[in-house]
């Protein structure tokens, strides 16, 4: 195996985690993931979800982005420990490298169709890295 592989997974995995650790710090504090009309804030707290009256719209939405957070930080976590540090269990497991790949596409699919420019670029970069990763694993 290249030795370069490793290293592109652990980047790819350090971009993930950077993204998800500034979603997680944005969800808790500060004003970048409010919205920008204070009343539909203000109707997000008060209106429940069809499914349950036991929350509403607005614990439901800080809910998703810490959880989206939290699996991001998650990925690049594990990724970035199994290949800088397990890089034979890494690189000998199809099912990990598949799941990984999947895990960043499907990122880049939600970043797409409803993020912005920010993540996008983010998780394309890091689906690339993983990609170069694979390729120069097979060398």
């Amino acid at each position: 195996m290249n030795t370069i592989a490793p290293w592109l997974i652990a980047a790819s995995a350090g971009i993930v985690l950077v993204l998800g650790a500034l979603h997680l710090l944005y969800t808790f504090h500060g004003s970048k993931l409010l919205p920008r009309d204070a009343e539909l804030q203000a109707r997000m707290q008060a209106v429940s979800p069809v499914i349950t009256r036991q929350t509403t719209m607005w614990k439901t939405w800080i809910g998703f982005n810490a959880s989206h957070s939290g699996g991001l930080i998650l990925f690049g976590a594990v990724y970035g420990y199994l290949a800088l540090a397990q890089s034979e269990v890494l690189f000998h497991s199809p099912f990990l490298l598949a799941l990984g790949l999947a895990a960043l596409l499907g990122w880049v699919l939600l970043a797409r169709a409803y993020f912005f420019r920010i993540p996008l670029v983010g998780v394309a970069l890091a689906t690339l890295l993983y990609g170069l990763a694979l390729l120069f694993s097979r060398v």
